[in-house]
C-alpha cells in the first residue's frame, strides 16, 4: 500500500486527528537528495509534518512553507506542502554523520541543535490574502515533533500532539515512516482533554 494520510474526528468534534504514513516519500526523498541516516530521519520527519499540516489548509491554492534553522551541523530544513498533501523539501547538510543518540537512535536533535541564535522553526502559509501568515518559534529540542507541538500551542494556540518518527533499514533505505497530529479544539471540556492526554502519554 502506498502513502496516505488519514483525518479523524472524536469526542463529538472536541478533537481532530491526523495521521500519515510515508515511507515512499521519504525514501524518495533520500534517492533524491542522497541524504545520511540522520539527514532522511530529520528530512523525513518534516515532510511527514508539513503533508498533515498542508491538509489542514482549507483553500485549493493555499500553500505551506516549514523552515527549520538550527545551530547543529545539519543546518536547516526546508518543506514545502499544499491543501491536497503534496509535499516537497531539502536538507542544508544532507551528508552530515552523527553517532547514535544515549537511547540508541538517530540523534536528528543533535544534528539540528537549537536555533535560540539561527532562527529557529518558522510556518509561514500563503493563503492568497495580501500578505502571508508567519508563526515563528525557538526550537525546543530538534526533534521536531515536539517543535511543531510547541509551535501549535505557542503560535497557533492549538494545544496538540504532534508525534513523527524514520526508522531505517541496516542498508540505509528507509524501512518505515510516518506521524499524527492530535488537536483540541477550544470548546474541548476537562474530561476529554484528561482522557486524550492520558492516551498520549501511553503512546509516546
Amino acid at each position: 500500500m502506498g502513502d496516505y494520510i488519514v483525518r479523524a474526528t472524536a469526542a463529538d468534534n472536541q478533537i481532530r486527528a491526523f495521521a500519515a504514513t510515508t515511507r515512499e516519500l521519504v525514501e524518495k526523498a533520500r534517492l533524491a537528495h542522497n541524504t545520511s541516516p540522520v539527514a532522511t530521519a530529520a528530512l523525513g520527519r518534516l515532510l511527514t509534518g508539513g503533508a498533515m499540516m498542508g491538509v489542514m489548509m482549507k483553500g485549493e491554492k493555499d500553500v505551506l512553507t516549514i523552515q527549520v534553522k538550527g545551530d547543529g551541523p545539519i543546518g536547516g530544513l526546508t518543506v514545502t506542502a499544499d491543501s491536497q498533501g503534496h509535499v516537497k523539501g531539502y536538507v542544508d547538510n544532507p551528508v552530515v554523520m552523527l553517532p547514535p543518540s544515549k537511547a540508541g537512535k538517530l540523534d536528528v536533535g543533535g544534528a539540528l541543535g537549537n536555533g535560540l541564535l539561527s532562527g529557529g522553526l518558522r510556518v509561514i502559509k500563503d493563503m492568497g490574502l495580501k500578505e502571508p501568515y508567519v508563526g515563528q518559534v525557538a526550537l525546543e529540542t530538534g526533534e521536531l515533533g515536539d517543535d511543531l507541538t510547541y509551535y501549535f500551542a505557542t503560535s497557533e494556540q492549538v494545544p496538540s500532539s504532534v508525534g513523527l518518527g524514520v526508522l531505517m533499514e541496516k542498508d540505509n533505505t528507509v524501512k518505515q515512516a510516518g506521524g499524527f497530529i492530535i488537536q483540541l479544539m477550544p470548546f474541548s471540556d476537562e474530561k476529554v482533554i484528561e482522557a486524550l492526554e492520558k492516551k498520549i502519554s501511553e503512546v509516546q
